[in-house]
């Protein structure tokens, strides 16, 4: 989706020649793809199928007196293309609102959305607006940095004279700096007097759960990376999750709820883990011409290719401290397969082109499904004599919820991991047979310790594994408790969030407690719909964000030390009287976390789920007794050669 070219960032003016005025139309959907009307280098590219289609579908809403649109497609689906062809399809508002602008919020991606301009409009302006580049505001197109905007020379373009604003990566879009921005072309609020605003992601989604419609009011086309591979626009996947052995339990949060860098670098970047990595990489892809390789931090990446090299490997590393020069040249060996492994950290999440990566290796654990899906999504394009891309996925310790490719798809990583029974598609997807997967422990010659993969011979198969259920723990930093098949609450004192599947949909509801004046009981309001999410990870970050505004985070946070302690003698009265395992609850058995668990499952209706496990597990306990009777009785029946015992 992101095509990166190097190339210098001041701006130039290709001709003092303003273009051809393009009339406003008032039906916008009419607005077609002219190539008579159009700059030669624009008219000379043929869009795919769905890019024709997104474009149409932005119109068609235009058309209906929509403003604020946003595109949702995966990483490969020729983003820049949709962009630069919006800017030539939308036509100005009035006489002076002719302009566009490009917001971006990395240094690669206005080079990006620049060149491309340029050489789909050589007959207009293009203009950057970053650090030292300094637009003049006479330009066609503007490619700025929101960081460069936001400190405060946005004020330096007139929101009057745009047609169209254009947000790279708007995932980011509900930041403060964007925000700031925004505001200033009146985009904060629907407006029929502002520009129009088009925003694109491969990601559609924020990690804290705060709500993209603050910003953009209809996501208007999808096309995710599933059907791009099933449409053959881009590469099928190749799955191997690796047990690595880090150990997450005692690594940091940073402000957004993912790992914070420095901790998780102190977990990651041991010599165990980087051997562990290495090897890894040794056995399922040792064959692959060009492994792109994702590290926590600059000593990370040092570390983890020093022991590629003391392996063999030629492996090369890039970092935002490497010189620019220095790392141009590294990239552009490294897209000639002149070596085969280049490790990085913070540099390729995003607005990278590098087709021939045919390897992703996942040495950088995240919490964060947005920064999964965008390092994946940098194997996934096309190339000559490329078949798939193997993506390595190096799962740690998963209590801390640290997702790897199977959660995008609903799995607990731990399960699928250890799972030996697992069913796998394979063959013809029209007519699939079921087989096991391969999870049977390799070893690398002349070392001791096994490495266990599980492997999925394309996205299709890790589809079709749906067998685990998903841990809400593994998700949140809170001490949600699970009361049904697809419900969880998080209760304090002031009340309670439910999250249910209904349907399709993950709904969240909230629950307040008050006292009544005249009784002075406590009663408690109806349960208020606060937020919904098309999956269970999207309403849990929502949730939490609530939460973490309407209760105490030492109420609710599962990771507090007073969780820790023993169970009081209230809490296991309390569990007694319930006639769960009568008599045997004891302070001892459980600490105040677990039986606070245990009771908030009796309030909510848990109590019949408490009955099913102890008759499932004392059937489990039967069987196991029944089969080891049967087992002493067949060893009574053996016939042996040799002495008899006396």
């Amino acid at each position: 989706m992101e095509f990166v070219r190097r190339f210098g960032l001041l701006a130039i003016s290709r001709s003092p020649r303003r273009p051809p005025r393009v009339s406003p139309v008032s039906h916008w959907r009419n607005v077609r793809f002219n190539t008579t009307a159009s700059p030669p280098s624009a008219s000379s590219i043929v869009l795919r199928d769905y890019q024709e289609e997104c474009i149409q579908s932005v119109l068609r809403y235009l058309d209906e007196g929509e403003r604020r649109l946003g595109i949702s497609l995966a990483t490969g689906a020729g983003k820049t293309v949709i962009f630069t062809q919006l800017i030539n399809r939308i036509p100005p508002r009035d006489e002076k609102a002719t302009k566009t602008m490009i917001i971006v919020h990395r240094r690669e991606l206005v080079e990006q959305a620049a060149k491309h301009c340029r050489l789909a409009y050589p007959d207009q302006t293009v203009e950057i607006e970053m650090a030292n580049s300094v637009a003049t505001g006479h330009g066609d197109i503007i490619i700025a940095s929101v960081q460069t905007l936001a400190r405060g020379r946005i004020a330096n373009f007139d929101p009057s004279a745009f047609k169209l604003i254009l947000v790279d990566e708007a995932h980011h879009i509900v930041a403060a700096s964007y925000r700031k921005v925004l505001g200033h072309f009146g985009l904060n609020e629907p407006s029929a007097k502002a520009p129009v605003l088009v925003g694109v992601s491969a990601t559609f989604s924020r990690f804290d759960g705060l709500k993209l419609g603050a910003a953009i009011d209809h996501i208007v086309y999808h096309k995710d990376y599933v059907d791009m591979i099933g449409d053959k626009w881009l590469a099928d996947a190749v799955f191997t999750t690796v047990k690595s052995e880090a150990n997450l339990s005692k690594v940091r949060k940073d402000q957004f709820g993912d790992f914070a860098v420095g901790s998780l670098s102190e977990a990651v970047n041991t010599v165990n883990t980087n051997n562990i990595t290495v090897r890894a990489w040794l056995a399922n892809a040792q064959d692959r011409k060009s492994t792109l390789v994702f590290c926590v931090d600059v000593e990370h990446a040092r570390q983890l290719t020093a022991t590629f090299r003391d392996h063999g490997v030629d492996a090369r590393y890039i970092t935002a401290t490497t010189h620019k020069n220095i790392r141009a040249e590294q990239l552009d060996a490294f897209r000639k397969q002149e070596f085969p492994v280049l490790l990085n950290c913070g540099l390729f999440t995003e607005g990278t082109d590098i087709p021939n990566i045919d390897c992703v290796l996942l040495a950088r654990p995240t919490r964060s499904k947005n920064l999964l899906i965008q390092m994946i999504g940098r194997g996934l394009r096309m190339f000559p004599g490329k078949k798939d891309c193997h993506i390595i996925d190096m799962v740690a310790s998963l209590a801390t919820g640290v997702l790897t490719t199977p959660t995008l798809f609903g799995l607990h990583p731990d399960e699928v991991l250890n799972n030996s029974t697992a069913t796998e598609l394979r063959g013809d997807r029209e007519e699939p047979t079921l087989e096991a997967p391969s999870t049977e422990p390799e070893t690398v010659p002349s070392e001791d310790v096994k490495l266990q993969f599980t492997k999925y011979d394309s996205v299709y198969d890790l589809l079709e594994d749906m067998q685990s259920e998903r841990h809400i723990r593994s998700l949140s930093k809170n001490s949600w408790v699970r009361v049904g098949d697809e419900k969880y609450i998080l209760s304090e004192s002031s009340g309670w969030l439910t999250l249910e599947k209904e349907k399709d949909v993950y709904n969240v509801r909230h629950v307040m407690k008050f006292t009544d004046p005249v009784s002075e009981q406590a009663q408690f309001t109806r349960p208020r719909l606060i937020a919904s999410g098309s999956n269970l990870e999207t309403a849990v970050r929502a949730a939490d964000t609530y939460a973490s505004d309407k209760f105490e985070e030492h109420f609710i946070a599962s990771w507090k030390p007073w969780r820790q302690n023993p169970a009081t003698a209230g809490q296991v009265r309390l569990l007694n009287q319930a006639g769960i395992r009568k008599g045997k609850v004891q302070a001892g058995n459980l600490n105040r976390g677990q039986a606070a668990d245990m009771i908030t499952k009796l309030k909510f209706g848990g109590k019949k789920r408490f009955k099913q496990n102890e008759v499932q597990r004392r059937k489990a306990e039967r069987e196991a007794d029944a089969a080891n009777k049967l087992n002493e009785l067949q060893k009574r029946t053996e016939v042996k050669v040799g002495p008899l015992e006396g």
